[in-house]
């Protein structure tokens, strides 16, 4: 087993950014500008339907989604918008995904 890698101040600095970053989007702000389904946001946020469905409905019914619902989304976008300007490697080291499969 090897020993864990020392933080230096770069790699602190990126903690510290990344535990102050305010990112997220709304499930209407994503379904709005994608072309998605109820379902898609399911699977992204790895919810069921109907708590995505709650997130539209009105009145009693209506479920806020959580912070990490809106920071999923974000990065949903992210990759959709940067999806083809990231290397490969990269997104294998990211998601284990193989383009084209």
């Amino acid at each position: 087993m090897t020993k864990p890698r020392p933080l230096q101040t770069r790699e602190q600095d990126l903690i510290a950014f990344y535990s102050h970053c305010q990112l997220g989007m709304t499930p209407k702000n994503f379904y709005a500008k994608w072309d998605v389904n109820q379902e898609a946001l399911a699977q992204i946020c790895s919810r069921s339907l109907s708590t995505v469905r709650r997130w539209f409905s009105k009145g009693r019914h209506y479920r806020s989604p959580m912070p990490s619902d809106l920071r999923h989304l974000a990065l949903m976008d992210f990759l959709l918008e940067h999806f083809d300007d990231i290397p490969q490697e990269l997104l294998k080291q990211l998601c284990f995904f193989e383009r084209g499969k």
